[in-house]
């Protein structure tokens, strides 16, 4: 992790984060994505701690989140919890709430309460500009951003909505932003994906939820946000 003190921020910080699909099998999100694999086909759900394979794939659509959360605890704890453990953690803390066949969530403001209360990071959840989520990665944090799943192509045509998806801001520099993406296709867009500063309006909705590292102070600076 690179040490800003109190020196300008320079063009490029990258964090050493390592990358966690949100499906156990990083190297079939395309399959699954594109729809020629189902995911209950993955071979290695029993890793997710889900009972069965139907269970895991129902939640493995859902868990861009807490495939957010399991990079940041492993970067700063070492410590790599199972997404559905993670997940059931999630529901009984109100992040997730489920309805039968329906889920809300990642619900931000209880989930930041969550990872502050459960896991010592510094969690903040909130309103974001562009230049503070570049702010943020500089000064050493990691910004789990809402943006629209189609930013595994940034330089594909501009979706018709923004959100809907979290990715975890591990980089910046002066032209990108430097993403992991849960849902990203091996080789293209998953680990340190370039995302051009030109490119990321279009896909973000303008909130996100800051992590900083056990010990850090945790800033309230900005008011809850909505789900995804």
């Amino acid at each position: 992790m690179v040490d800003q003190g109190g020196a300008a921020r320079p063009a490029r910080v990258v964090h050493e984060v390592p990358y966690r699909a949100q499906w156990e099998s990083a190297e079939l999100v395309r399959e699954i994505v594109d729809g020629r694999l189902d995911a209950a086909e993955d071979p290695r759900w029993g890793q997710s701690g889900a009972a069965t394979p139907e269970e895991y794939a129902w939640w493995s659509w859902r868990l861009c989140g807490v495939a957010c959360l399991r990079m940041a605890l492993e970067h700063w704890w070492g410590v790599t919890p199972t997404m559905m453990a993670l997940a059931g953690e999630c529901v009984a803390a109100g992040a997730y709430v489920r309805d039968g066949e329906s889920l809300r969530g990642l619900i931000h403001v209880p989930f930041a309460d969550y990872v502050r209360r459960r896991w010592g990071l510094a969690a903040t959840a909130g309103e974001l500009t562009p230049e503070q989520v570049a702010e943020e990665v500089a000064g050493g944090r990691l910004v789990m951003v809402s943006v629209h799943p189609s930013i595994r192509e940034p330089n594909g045509p501009p979706p018709v909505r923004r959100g809907g998806h979290l990715v975890l801001a591990v980089g910046t520099t002066d032209t990108a932003l430097l993403i992991h993406n849960p849902s990203g296709f091996p080789g293209e867009s998953q680990a340190f994906a370039r995302v051009p500063w030109r490119s990321f309006g279009p896909f973000f909705a303008g909130r996100g939820i800051v992590l900083g590292p056990p010990g850090s102070d945790e800033r309230q600076v900005w008011s809850g946000s909505p789900a995804g």
